[in-house]
């Protein structure tokens, strides 16, 4: 049986449906989200490096949230400078732009509330793990207490409004019904089902996690609250693909306002209903998902460089007529002064910018030369971490040579890091052998690379440290400057760079080894579109073998020929490509859904 307080909700529910959609007042003393405050979103303390401005320009009731006039400052570089934010509620925004160019402070600055957001619109801004506790998980996502009195106290507030404050007042009830005790662990165990927690890790404390894991329930719990506004930084970062498939199929179903950032070209499309680019010092928007951002784009960007090319022959004839007879005869000087009045009348109307393209990358991996197949054998291989531990590989038999190229599949915990390990030899198998030809020379790129750079000094510095057979400065400039590290940002401290940028850093820093085989370790986190593309064509162009971890569907559908699932202590290749692997997991993710 429902409890008394739900029945009273319902009640009020039912009258505030009743007449929604009249006029709204403001409201002035909303309470802030409790899950935004522990995620930096309330108290401004201490010193930044980042500085906003802005102007409400929607209802202080919305839940629509509009900021004209606005502009982000981040460490003296103008990032964003007076233009319009607009997040309408219901819809599903996907934030793009090149790396460094700002979506992380802008997330940041929203979380904040640097800018003018209502009170009464609650934020969630993804981007720390729970903390390390003896709390289980699955209490760690239910553990919602501050937020049900945060939406009671607003819908006491709504309710001396009257009729006025109806429309919120029923979302309101929506979520408290939602956060209801009697639901509560049914829907907080589901969302932690989807991202991957049997129902042991349900139990388990959040300090036996690692801080990935404690990630995915940081985002458990972001989907359990359902704030108004949610902010999600690179989600599937920390994700396998079954998650991704998982996360994509929930989220597009969110109803309220979602802003994502994600490299992921298969999961934008997926998620979203709008794009919003990051360009040139403004937010420009597009209807859609991201395939339908590309060619809106491609097809604005057209017309306007048609327009540009009419307009500025229009001047030249112009410019060349004035030269030639301004000072003729009194008939043609009349004529030219009259075509000098309608080229100051086009000036003064503002001339059509020329389109300016996003700087194109070029990834390079050298040359590695030849090695006799196979470069890699593994022989009845068998792998468990201690005598105590579960078994994670059982008699393994394949080999790799130069021409391979492979993506590694499979849920998280089947040990797909771990493989890359035991190939680079990181790792030695419990059983069984693993030969590598006696010339090749592996590197693993994983994310824990970038704890090595040293963020004191800049990407030239280090990279000048790290090779110093490197004499030319100008030649490790045109290296770094391959994979889009140009200017102030070379030289720079590495912790001014964005996390992208850094990542570039590492690639510079690998291919400068010259290595035969690239096992990579989910290489698409913090990239963005254009970088993965240029990474892709490296790849493709690469001379070496090369074994893939990655969670984006795209990546690996444009360099791995062959799909290996890690599962059940073997691994199996898949007899379809990556998309057909998709459309399996979207049926399991179905069936879930269904049982």
């Amino acid at each position: 049986m429902p409890s008394e307080a739900a029945k009273k909700r319902q009640a009020k529910k039912k009258a505030a449906s009743q007449s929604k959609g009249k006029p709204k007042p403001a409201v002035e003393n909303g309470v802030e989200d409790s899950n935004a405050m522990k995620n930096g979103a309330s108290a401004k303390t201490g010193l930044s490096n980042r500085s906003s401005t802005g102007v409400l320009a929607s209802h202080e009731l919305s839940r629509d949230v509009k900021i004209e006039n606005f502009s982000i400052t981040f460490h003296g570089v103008e990032l964003l400078t007076d233009t319009k934010l607009e997040l309408n509620c219901g819809r599903r925004y996907g934030l793009l732009g090149l790396n460094g160019c700002g979506k992380s402070t802008l997330l940041e600055t929203i979380g904040q509330r640097e800018i003018p957001v209502p009170a009464h619109v609650d934020i969630f801004h993804l981007k720390n793990e729970i903390e390390a506790s003896d709390k289980t998980a699955l209490e760690c996502v239910m553990e919602v207490d501050e937020e049900r009195l945060r939406l009671e106290a607003e819908a006491a507030e709504l309710t001396k409004l009257g009729d006025q404050g109806s429309e919120r007042l029923f979302d309101i009830f929506e979520r408290l019904d939602e956060l209801d005790a009697d639901k509560a662990q049914t829907m907080a165990a589901e969302i932690l089902s989807g991202l991957g927690f049997t129902a042991a890790m349900q139990g388990t404390k959040t300090r036996d996690f690692s801080g990935g894991w404690r990630m995915r329930i940081a985002l458990a719990r972001a989907l359990f609250v359902k704030p108004t506004l949610l902010l999600l930084d690179e989600p599937t970062n920390h994700l396998d693909l079954d998650a991704c498939v998982w996360l994509e199929e929930e989220l597009k179903g969110y109803k309220r306002t979602l802003v994502i950032i994600s490299h992921s070209q298969d999961f934008l499309n997926g998620v979203c209903t709008n794009i919003i680019h990051m360009h040139q010092g403004k937010l420009v928007y597009y209807g859609g998902n991201y395939d339908s951002y590309v060619k809106t784009r491609s097809e604005l960007e057209e017309n306007q460089m048609k327009q540009y090319c009419r307009e500025q022959d229009q001047i030249k004839h112009m410019k060349d007529y004035i030269a030639r007879f301004g000072h003729g005869s009194a008939k043609l000087a009349k004529q030219a002064q009259s075509k000098e009045k309608v080229l100051n009348k086009m000036v003064a109307g503002g001339l059509t910018e020329k389109v300016t393209r996003d700087k194109l990358l070029s990834f390079y991996f050298p040359d590695c030369g030849k090695l006799a197949p196979p470069v890699v054998q593994v022989q009845t291989m068998s792998f468990k971490y201690s005598k105590d531990k579960p078994v994670i590989y059982k008699d393994l038999d394949f080999g790799l040579d130069l021409e391979s190229r492979v993506a590694l599949v499979g849920p998280n915990g089947a040990g797909k890091s771990t493989l890359l390990k035991l190939l680079d030899g990181t790792l030695t198998p419990s059983d069984g052998l693993i030969r590598r030809h006696n010339h090749l020379k592996i590197c693993r790129y994983h994310q824990h690379l970038q704890d090595m750079l040293e963020l004191d000094l800049s990407a030239l510095a280090f990279m000048m440290k790290c090779f110093p057979e490197i004499k030319e400065v100008e030649d490790m400039r045109k290296s770094i400057g391959r994979y889009g590290l140009t200017g102030k940002q070379q030289v720079c401290p590495m912790r001014n760079l964005s996390d992208g940028q850094r990542c570039r850093v590492v690639f510079a820093w690998l291919s400068f080894q010259t290595p035969h085989m690239l096992l990579l370790d989910e290489p698409t986190n913090h990239l963005d579109m254009e970088t993965i593309d240029a990474l892709a064509d490296a790849i493709n162009d690469f001379g070496g073998g090369m074994v893939l971890v990655s969670h984006d569907f795209r990546l690996i559908n444009q360099v791995a020929k062959e799909i290996w699932i890690c599962e059940k202590q073997t691994v199996t290749p898949w007899k379809g490509d990556i998309l057909s692997y998709k459309e399996e997991l979207k049926k399991k993710v179905s069936k879930k859904h269904l049982s």
